[in-house]
């Protein structure tokens, strides 16, 4: 089953980080976030990508390119200039199809142009801005369970400051950040039936918008309740929030990573 993964977007609101790459390329813990995501999906055996370029496609094509090369030892002859690789056992294996989708282009545009790439397939698409524990197997037997064209992972938003608990003027018990109590919102772990291009009209359209408007209206948007850690990397406070989890040891993202 393949993974969709949306990268084209400028994010503005890391502008210090996205003048020279794309937000997907921003690093945690000297990786990029991509690689973060696809980490997750191919530690629960989703290994084959297309992901959708836009703005500074040409450095995800690079570092993609050159990512097998850069984690391998190498043996250099240089009277002849050929280079032997040897290639490390951990390094992953993975399929990526890397697709320009346009500069300008919305979401819900980006995922009606992988639909050649993509085929008339059950598949998987989140962006390439955010991580979770999600158990995508059980993602995947829940979308299969009800029979609907889409299935959305259901998250709560974390808290922006630390939760008090407070009894009089005594704080009881003070949680940094956790995930909020109430309310659930799009976490963008999809997973969807390819009938779903066809709500999609054009470059324009947002998939938030009209499309996911639309499936919900019509019954064929389900929500798979995700309960555990989610956390999308929109500013430099969120990329200093999964900084901080990974240089502590805690990043809890990396659960299903073998």
């Amino acid at each position: 089953m393949k993974v969709a993964i949306l990268a084209g977007g400028v994010g503005s609101r890391l502008s210090e980080e996205t003048v020279a790459k794309p937000k997907p390329m921003v690093e945690v813990g000297g990786r990029p976030i991509l690689w973060h995501i696809m980490k997750s999906y191919s530690g629960q055996g989703f290994r084959d990508f297309v992901i959708a370029l836009g703005y500074k496609g040409e450095v995800i094509k690079e570092w993609m390119i050159n990512y097998a090369p850069l984690s391998a030892n190498l043996t250099v002859h240089t009277q002849s200039g050929t280079v032997e690789h040897e290639t490390p056992e951990e390094i992953e294996d993975w399929r990526v199809q890397l697709i320009d989708t346009g500069q300008s282009t919305g979401t819900g545009g980006r995922v009606k142009r992988l639909k050649d790439y993509i085929g008339n397939e059950t598949f998987m698409l989140t962006w390439g801005d955010g991580v979770a524990d999600i158990d995508i197997n059980e993602l995947l037997k829940f979308h299969r369970s009800h029979g609907k064209l889409a299935t959305v992972t259901a998250v709560r938003p974390p808290a922006r400051f630390g939760l008090l608990e407070i009894e009089g003027d005594a704080v009881k018990s003070f949680t940094e950040k956790p995930q909020l109590g109430e309310g659930w919102i799009n976490g963008a772990f999809f997973v969807l039936e390819p009938e779903v291009f066809d709500y999609v009209d054009g470059d324009e359209t947002m998939w938030e918008k009209a499309p996911m408007e639309t499936l919900a209206r019509t019954g064929q948007l389900m929500a798979y309740k995700h309960p555990g850690f989610w956390q999308c990397m929109d500013t430099l406070r969120h990329r200093k929030i999964l900084e901080d989890l990974w240089d502590g040891g805690d990043a809890p993202w990396k659960k299903y990573w073998h």
